[in-house]
């Protein structure tokens, strides 16, 4: 009883925070979602309207749109730079611990202090050096252009996200016997062979978990886009997280918003889930 009576005194203090500061948001803005609340004053129950209106909505379309397109590019990007990554700081090679602690400083710095450095960075430093070297493309920032800012934000992203996604790869690489690799050079196996029918197979589960992170990380972006456009130029690279978040708090759409937001969280679990069965059969196939 003792031990049960100490479990529970050191379990529910944490339970209780998490359910003032989580669940109950989160439950008041599904009820909220139901109704027509601006955040303030009167509010009436409507029923499903603000759902059925997120899906007429041009801006929300054009905002998943964006989203979608910035999670999947980026996902893809991290995770192939951090596997390469990974497998040259796994190598025997000199000063492996002291580069693996500076790939990770990235991780541990301020979303938004970086966001700003590589807005200043995107928009002063770069046009000027590429004025100085003749060079047309870096003279142009590339964050003024609608058709160009979302790379940016892409860059920002997959250099920050990297360092911990190379950390599980890392930790991966440790799980894999070099005897393995032993037998493969006996049998006279290269590089590539060695990486794609030893390396990788043996380190799915981890490319699963980081994909799936990456993508539910990417999908949420916020910081990065305040930082380095604000959602613009007009509307180009403003996210869904943006968009939830200026329309309920500074637009008075508090429960369409809401609305959205419930939306939002069912595609991310649909994708999460989506992603976790296909992976993992194919961690089981391999």
């Amino acid at each position: 009883m003792k031990k049960d009576h100490v479990f529970l005194m050191m379990v529910l203090p944490a339970f209780i925070l998490f359910f003032i500061f989580h669940t109950y948001p989160a439950l008041q803005g599904i009820f909220y979602s139901f109704t027509n609340f601006r955040g303030y004053g009167d509010w009436d129950f409507v029923g499903f309207i603000n759902y059925f209106n997120v899906f007429q909505d041009g801006r929300a379309l054009s905002a998943y749109g964006f989203t979608f397109q910035f999670a999947i590019v980026a996902t893809l990007l991290v995770n192939m730079l951090s596997l390469f990554i990974a497998i040259g700081l796994n190598a025997k090679i000199k000063f492996r611990k002291t580069l693996r602690a500076m790939y990770f400083l990235p991780f541990i710095l301020s979303v938004l202090i970086v966001s700003f450095i590589f807005q200043f960075m995107f928009t002063h430093m770069l046009p000027q050096l590429g004025q100085a070297l003749d060079i047309d493309f870096l003279s142009r920032n590339i964050l003024g252009n609608q058709n160009l800012a979302w790379i940016g934000v892409v860059i920002v992203a997959v250099w920050q996200s990297t360092a911990f996604n190379t950390l599980l790869y890392l930790a991966g690489l440790s799980t894999v016997d070099d005897q393995v690799y032993e037998a493969a050079d006996i049998d006279g196996a290269g590089s590539w062979a060695k990486f794609w029918r030893l390396t990788f197979p043996l380190i799915a589960p981890f490319f699963t978990i980081n994909m799936v992170v990456a993508m539910k990380n990417f999908l949420m972006a916020f910081d990065q886009i305040i930082g380095l456009t604000g959602g613009g130029p007009g509307r180009a690279t403003e996210s869904i997280a943006l968009l939830i978040y200026r329309g309920g708090f500074e637009g008075g759409q508090f429960a369409y918003q809401s609305a959205n937001a419930v939306i939002y969280f069912i595609v991310i679990v649909a994708i999460s889930v989506i992603q976790l069965r296909i992976l993992e059969r194919k961690e089981v196939k391999g």
